[in-house]
C-alpha cells in the first residue's frame, strides 16, 4: 500500500467515525430526553414506552405520525377516533441538534484553517446518510397502541337525584337520559375497550428528517466560529458567524431560563412530575412561541374542548370563544397587566445578542459609527432569518374527535400560528437596532472585538503591503528579533556593499613604535649522534651490564 492510499484510507476512516459519533450521540440524547419526559408525564402507564419514545423522536426531527383508534363491543364496530397532530417536541429537537452540531464542528478543526469543499460535502453526506438509516429504524419501531381509561374521559357522570348515569359531552353539555340507559352503556363501553394507535409515516418522516439534519448542519457551519470553511466562504468568518453564534447563544439561554421557571413552578404545583416532564419535552415550544409575540409579531389562534386546559392563563380565556382570534401583547395585557414584561424581556435578550455580536466581530481600524452599522446589518440579517423559522417551528395544530354510533361524542381542537412576513420584517428591524445599540455599548466599555476568533481576524491591513496574519510577522525561528543595538556598516561585514573585500577595512595606526617580537626559547643542546625527532625515546648513555654467568 502506497503512502497516498494509506492517507486516503485514514481520511475515510476519520469521516466514518465522525459521522457515527455525531449521529449516535444525538439519537441517544434525544431518546433519553423523550423517554424521561414521557415517564414523568405518566404516559408509560397507558402503553409501551419504547414505541412512544421512538414516535416522539421521529416527531422531533420533522417526522409525521398517524394516530387512529376504535371502540368495540358485542361484536360490533361502531366507534372510531380520528386525530391529527402537527407539533414538534422542541426540547428533544434542541438536545439532538446541539449534540450533533457540536461533534460535527469539533471534527472539522483537524482540517486546519481552511477545509476543502469536497471534504466538507463528503462529511455532510456521511452524517445525513447515517442519520436517515437510524431514522428509518425508528420509523419501523414507532408503532403501537395506547389504552385510554374511559372513566377519565368524563362521558358518564352519576345523577345525584336518580342515581343513574347522565351523558355529558364536552362542548355540548348534558344531553340527559336518552335511549333508556344509553349513557351507562356508552360509559361502560368506553371503559371496557378504548384504544388509540399510532404509526409513523415512513416516507414523509424520512423527507422531514433529511431537511432537519441538513438545516442543523447548515446552522452549525454558520454559527461555529472556530470551525474552518472553504476558501471561497472565508468572508463568513467576519460577516455572518459573529451574529449567528450570538443569536444561537441567546436562544439557548432563553430555554435555560424557561427550564428554571419550570423548576420553580413544579416546586409549588400539586403534580411536579408532570410539570417537569412537560418542560423537558416542550420548554422551547413555549419560550420560542413567546419570543416572536414579545417582539410584537401577532399570532392567530383558536381552541376548543379539553385542549383549552393545555393553554396557560390568560391565553385560555382569550381563545375560549372557539373562533379565530388575534393574539397580541396588548390583548393579553387587558386580561393580565404583567404581560407587558414580555416585550421588556425580549428587548433585553436582543440587546444581549447585539453586545455578543460586537464582542465577536473584529473591529480593526473602523470608528464606532461604522462598526455599529456593520454589526447592525449583520445581526439584522440573522434575526430576519431566525424569527420566521421560530414562527414555523412553534406552530401548533391538533384536532381530536371520537364518534360513537355516528354521534360526535368528543371534540377538541387547538391551533396557534404566527405571521411569517411580519416576523421577517420585524426581525430585520429589531436585529438592526439591537446590533447598533449593542455595538455602541461594547465600544463604550472597551469590549468591541475582544472575543473575535482567530479565523475572523483575517489578513491584517498594514500600510507596507503585508497580507499575512500578524502572527507571521512576530519574532520566531524564521524571523529573528531585532538586535539590542543598531548595526553599523563599518563593523558588520554582512552590511557592506557587494564586491568590497571584507579584509580591506581600515586598520588603526599609532605613532609609537611597535615592540619587538618575542623570541621563542632555545632548545637545549642534544647529545652527539642523536637527531631530534628520530626516535621517541633517546638511547641510554651507558651499555647495560652483561647477564650473570654469561659470556663477556
Amino acid at each position: 500500500m502506497t503512502m497516498t492510499s494509506g492517507r486516503r484510507a485514514s481520511a475515510v476512516a476519520d469521516l466514518l467515525l465522525t459521522a457515527i459519533a455525531a449521529v449516535s450521540w444525538a439519537f441517544l440524547a434525544m431518546a433519553g430526553i423523550a423517554a424521561l419526559g414521557l415517564h414523568l408525564l405518566g404516559a408509560d402507564a397507558a402503553g409501551s414506552l419504547g414505541p412512544m419514545t421512538a414516535a416522539v423522536v421521529v416527531l422531533a426531527v420533522g417526522g409525521s405520525i398517524t394516530p387512529s383508534g376504535s371502540v368495540e363491543a358485542f361484536g360490533l364496530t361502531g366507534a372510531g377516533a380520528h386525530t391529527t397532530i402537527d407539533i414538534a417536541p422542541l426540547g428533544v429537537s434542541l438536545t439532538g441538534a446541539l449534540l450533533l452540531g457540536w461533534v460535527f464542528a469539533r471534527s472539522l478543526r483537524g482540517a486546519g484553517p481552511v477545509v476543502r469543499g469536497g471534504e466538507l460535502a463528503a462529511r455532510v453526506g456521511a452524517v445525513a446518510l447515517l442519520f436517515l438509516l437510524l431514522l428509518g429504524g425508528l420509523a419501523w419501531a414507532g408503532s403501537s397502541s395506547v389504552t385510554i381509561d374511559g372513566s377519565g374521559l368524563g362521558l358518564g357522570a352519576p345523577d345525584p337525584g336518580s342515581g343513574r348515569t347522565r351523558l355529558e359531552i364536552p362542548g355540548l353539555g348534558d344531553i340527559g337520559d336518552i335511549g333508556g340507559g344509553l349513557p351507562e352503556r356508552i360509559a361502560g363501553l368506553a371503559d371496557a375497550k378504548a384504544s388509540v394507535g399510532f404509526s409513523v409515516r415512513t416516507g414523509p418522516s424520512l423527507l422531514g428528517g433529511l431537511v432537519w439534519v441538513l438545516a442543523v448542519l447548515l446552522i452549525t457551519l454558520l454559527a461555529a466560529r472556530r470551525a474552518p470553511l472553504p476558501r471561497r466562504l472565508r468572508a463568513a468568518h467576519r460577516g455572518v458567524r459573529p451574529a449567528a453564534s450570538a443569536l444561537r447563544a441567546v436562544l439557548v439561554l432563553s430555554v435555560v431560563a424557561g427550564l428554571a421557571a419550570a423548576v420553580t413552578a413544579a416546586s409549588g404545583d400539586g403534580h411536579p412530575r408532570r410539570v417537569a416532564g412537560a418542560a423537558l419535552l416542550g420548554a422551547p415550544n413555549g419560550v420560542w412561541l413567546g419570543l416572536p409575540l414579545g417582539l410584537f409579531v401577532p399570532l392567530r389562534g383558536r381552541a376548543s374542548g379539553s385542549l383549552l386546559q393545555m393553554l396557560p392563563d390568560p391565553l385560555d380565556d382569550l381563545l375560549r370563544m372557539g373562533t379565530d382570534q388575534s393574539i397580541t401583547v396588548g390583548r393579553i395585557a387587558d386580561l393580565e397587566p404583567l404581560a407587558w414584561l414580555l416585550p421588556v424581556g425580549c428587548a433585553l435578550l436582543m440587546l444581549t445578542a447585539g453586545v455578543l455580536t460586537a464582542a465577536r466581530t473584529p473591529r480593526g481600524t473602523a470608528g464606532p459609527g461604522a462598526f455599529a452599522a456593520r454589526c447592525g446589518l449583520s445581526l439584522g440579517a440573522a434575526v430576519a432569518v431566525a424569527l420566521p423559522l421560530l414562527v414555523l417551528a412553534t406552530r401548533v395544530k391538533a384536532d381530536a374527535s371520537l364518534s360513537v354510533l355516528g354521534i360526535d361524542a368528543m371534540g377538541a381542537g387547538l391551533e396557534l400560528a404566527g405571521s411569517v412576513p411580519l416576523a421577517l420584517l420585524l426581525g430585520a428591524v429589531w436585529g438592526f437596532g439591537a446590533g447598533v445599540a449593542g455595538a455602541l455599548f461594547a465600544c463604550a466599555v472597551g469590549v468591541a472585538g475582544r472575543r473575535a476568533s482567530p479565523l475572523a481576524q483575517g489578513p491584517s491591513p498594514h500600510p507596507d503591503g503585508r497580507t499575512y496574519p500578524d502572527l507571521a510577522y512576530r519574532p520566531g525561528p524564521y524571523n529573528p528579533s531585532a538586535g539590542y543595538r543598531p548595526a553599523r556598516d563599518e563593523t558588520n561585514p554582512y552590511l557592506r556593499p557587494p564586491g568590497e573585500d571584507p579584509f580591506s577595512a581600515p586598520t588603526q595606526t599609532s605613532s609609537s613604535p611597535l615592540p619587538p617580537p618575542r623570541r621563542s626559547p632555545r632548545r637545549p643542546p642534544q647529545r652527539p649522534g642523536y637527531r631530534y625527532g628520530s626516535s621517541p625515546v633517546p638511547p641510554p648513555d651507558d651499555r647495560p651490564p652483561p647477564p650473570l654467568g654469561g659470556r663477556r
